[in-house]
């Protein structure tokens, strides 16, 4: 214990995070007492029964649309069900509501399938509320159909003559904000004609400790790449910087008159980086390139529970878990929870071994990468919809620790 401490203490910290802002300073705020939010997406909002923002949501909001307006990248520290998710889609989106021109400006890029849907499922809810477009590409659906959701083509004229080349260099984005897995987002790069990020102003990196934390086919580089403003602006493309990492894929960012910035060259990439337990080394937020960064975090401690979230746990052996968890089951006699587990191997075992008690009151449901897509799409469905409907807006994660945990938010039970 004592070295771990001292392994601690001797860890180097960046100086933009030994100030953080507090998010919990901030307070829950009404939709119509924030500052100049749409109010397009203020209809939207409440008609999933969103009426109030959280503090986090709040605090992304002031650095955003508010005072800070998108001067510094942020990177946000905040446990889960805080309202991460909603926090960085709400401004981006009010953000690109006023450009007419139909490109790819927002990415974001999260580890797994699921999140990227979850994330793109909140998109839905407020993007098309302005007008705004929101693709996936995270492998859910052949590469072609992706293809043909992301890039469209102009339409061609009967009677006409086209050169084919002149054609493909004529492809266009059919998406404004793309929710991506970064394996398929480089496919993407690689391979789709008319696929660029020329034009992109928000890079969010949602689960940022998990996407840094492995390569991904380099997917980071080839991002900042390829979507960097280029001194030379008059040059019609620029080489590939690395075949083995963008094939043959080439771009440039161009001047942005056509995007109303006269005279100027394009504007920065904004990142915004998001995690509950964010990471502190600095060799990996290098690799970021972050401008003159704001760190905001709650409170003191890096992992922390929403303030609303009752939590107990039990203490026992770790080969006395699940009796634990069959003696909890029994308690609650039918009501719903979930239970989380350290891998789909673990999943699948608890799950038949609860089925194994016929006193539980209960049916006894998997939900693991094991289950066909379409099926955990479903499941998916119905949990967005309690949450969104019912006002749960909390969502926990359990740690592989030596204790059962109940954790109590709306009426559901979380272990």
């Amino acid at each position: 214990m004592a070295e771990t401490t001292q392994i601690q203490k001797s860890t180097p910290v960046l100086p933009w995070m030994r100030n953080p802002v507090d998010i919990v300073d901030f307070k829950e705020t009404p939709l119509t007492m924030l500052p100049f939010l749409d109010p397009r997406l203020v209809k939207a909002l409440k008609n999933v029964h969103i009426s109030s923002l959280f503090p986090v949501q709040v605090a992304v909001w002031q650095e955003t649309i508010g005072p800070g307006a998108f001067e510094r990248d942020l990177c946000v520290n905040s446990p889960t069900g805080s309202g991460k998710t909603l926090s960085y889609a709400l401004p981006i989106v009010q953000k690109l509501a006023t450009h007419s021109v139909k490109c790819l400006r927002a990415l974001v890029v999260l580890p797994t399938r699921d999140l990227a849907v979850q994330v793109k499922n909140v998109f839905d809810v407020i993007a098309p509320a302005v007008g705004l477009s929101v693709g996936l590409a995270v492998g859910q659906s052949s590469l072609a159909d992706e293809i043909s959701a992301l890039v469209k083509a102009p339409r061609l004229e009967a009677g006409f003559c086209y050169d084919p080349e002149d054609h493909a260099n004529k492809l266009r984005s059919a998406v404004d904000i793309l929710v991506a897995t970064p394996g398929r987002l480089m496919d993407h790069i690689n391979t789709t004609k008319g696929f660029t990020l020329e034009h992109l102003r928000y890079l969010v990196v949602d689960e940022t400790d998990r996407l840094l934390g492995e390569a991904y086919q380099s997917w980071l580089p080839a991002v900042l790449k390829l979507s960097s403003l280029n001194d030379e602006v008059f040059a019609p493309c620029v080489e590939a910087f690395s075949a083995s990492i963008c094939g043959s894929f080439k771009t440039i960012r161009r001047f942005g008159v056509e995007r109303g910035f006269k005279d100027k060259a394009n504007p920065r990439l904004v990142k915004m980086l998001f995690s509950a337990t964010l990471t502190r080394n600095p060799s990996k937020l290098g690799l970021l390139d972050l401008h003159h960064p704001l760190f905001l975090t709650t409170g003191q401690s890096r992992y922390a529970f929403p303030e609303k979230l009752e939590f107990f746990k039990v203490i026992c052996e770790s080969n006395d878990k699940a009796l634990y968890l069959v003696a909890l089951l029994q308690k609650l006699k039918g009501e719903k929870c979930i239970v989380f587990t350290s891998s789909k191997k673990m999943t699948h075992r608890l799950c038949s071994l609860l089925k194994c008690f016929g006193n539980l009151e209960m049916r006894i449901k998997g939900y693991s990468s094991c289950q066909h897509q379409a099926v955990r799409r479903h499941k998916r469905g119905v949990w967005f919809a309690n949450w969104y409907g019912v006002g749960i807006r909390n969502k926990t994660i359990m740690q592989n620790t030596r204790c059962i945990s109940e954790r109590r938010s709306g009426g559901a039970h979380f272990f």
